[in-house]
């Protein structure tokens, strides 16, 4: 049996949300700084674990992979824990849709029984991917993420939370619209939200770091990616002048969101197939009209200067990739666009 390292590198860390975008770069992250990585995954149906089930799954080879049910406490000790000795804890795990069902049951429930069963299994230190859009929690799934926040900083256990802004594939939507003679879309006038997006990689590196450093134990951590904030309206120009295009854009106003909100909230009393609905247009509604930057209390208003940046890889060099065909658009459930 592996046991648990107290030293800088080489610590035990069970990584839970590992088949997202962002999981499987903190593998990866996880795995190259000299980590024992074990990836706890829903089970994948005609597949049965192997070797080769790291690989298959898109995971570091050196990874080793178990398939239980994350929501389920007897499958985490059982089939994920085993009763070995972890360091941490890492949860990249998200809800799909921010439906408010989904949200409950994955954001705050699944993550109450992995915080307890880190506690049985005597794991000190839980890093916990979150958002910065909790700051300001109108929708269900922020509701979710801060109450189990607000868990985990109660239990007793050395926690990190890491607040990310946009990530890369949330702001891709457009590319291929626009590649096709589309214009634009923008909400308002294109200026009225800022953030400073970061890669999958950057903040991969950012987690794994978080593993290792001391001084990020019992903290809430914002962090975005390199350079000054930039607003969709500058995401748009930047589009097409890798593009050689001049730009064009459609203004959608925001009182259109209000109406197409404000709509499904009234059926969805009625149908509830549409409350569900509602919800997801209240999402795309935030983002439309929220920076994701940090929140300043005392203001009310964003600090792109507050916001802290790391990495490297800037939104534009991924739409250059993107363009290029080197890089693909994971974009799933979380699409706004």
């Amino acid at each position: 049996m592996a046991q648990a390292s107290s030293g800088h590198r080489g610590r035990r860390v069970f990584l839970v949300g590992a088949t997202g975008t962002i999981g499987r770069a903190t593998a990866r992250a996880l795995a190259a700084r000299g980590h024992d990585v074990v990836c706890f995954v829903r089970p994948r149906p005609g597949r049965s674990p192997g070797s080769d089930a790291a690989v298959r799954l898109g995971l570091p080879a050196g990874a080793a992979v178990r398939f239980g049910n994350v929501t389920d406490p007897a499958s985490l000790a059982h089939d994920g824990l085993r009763g070995e000795p972890f360091d941490t804890l890492v949860s990249c795990l998200a809800s799909r849709t921010g439906r408010p069902r989904d949200a409950w049951a994955i954001d705050h429930d699944a993550h109450l029984a992995l915080l307890a069963a880190a506690r049985t299994s005597g794991i000190g230190h839980m890093v916990l991917l979150s958002a910065i859009c909790v700051q300001k929690p109108l929708l269900a799934f922020q509701q979710a993420k801060l109450a189990f926040e607000r868990a985990l900083i109660a239990s007793g256990t050395d926690y990190t939370i890491v607040r990310p802004t946009a990530f890369f594939k949330s702001l891709s939507g457009q590319v291929e619209r626009v590649r096709r003679g589309r214009p634009w879309l923008l909400f308002g006038d294109g200026a009225l939200t800022a953030c400073k997006p970061i890669s999958d990689d950057d903040l991969a590196r950012y987690l794994a770091e978080c593993v290792e450093e001391r001084e990020r134990r019992n903290r809430v951590l914002p962090i975005g990616g390199p350079g000054e904030a930039i607003t969709p309206r500058q995401q748009g120009e930047a589009l097409f002048a890798l593009l050689g295009h001049s730009p064009r854009f459609r203004h959608v106003p925001v009182v259109l969101l209000d109406a197409v909100v404000g709509g499904l909230s009234a059926c969805g009393r009625v149908i509830p197939s549409l409350a569900d609905k509602a919800e997801l247009a209240r999402i795309g509604r935030y983002y439309a009209t929220e920076s994701m930057l940090v929140l300043d209390p005392a203001s009310g208003r964003y600090d792109a200067a507050a916001t802290p940046s790391t990495g490297s890889e800037t939104l534009f060099d991924y739409y250059a990739r993107l363009l290029r065909g080197e890089a693909e658009a994971e974009r799933g459930d979380h699409a706004v666009f």
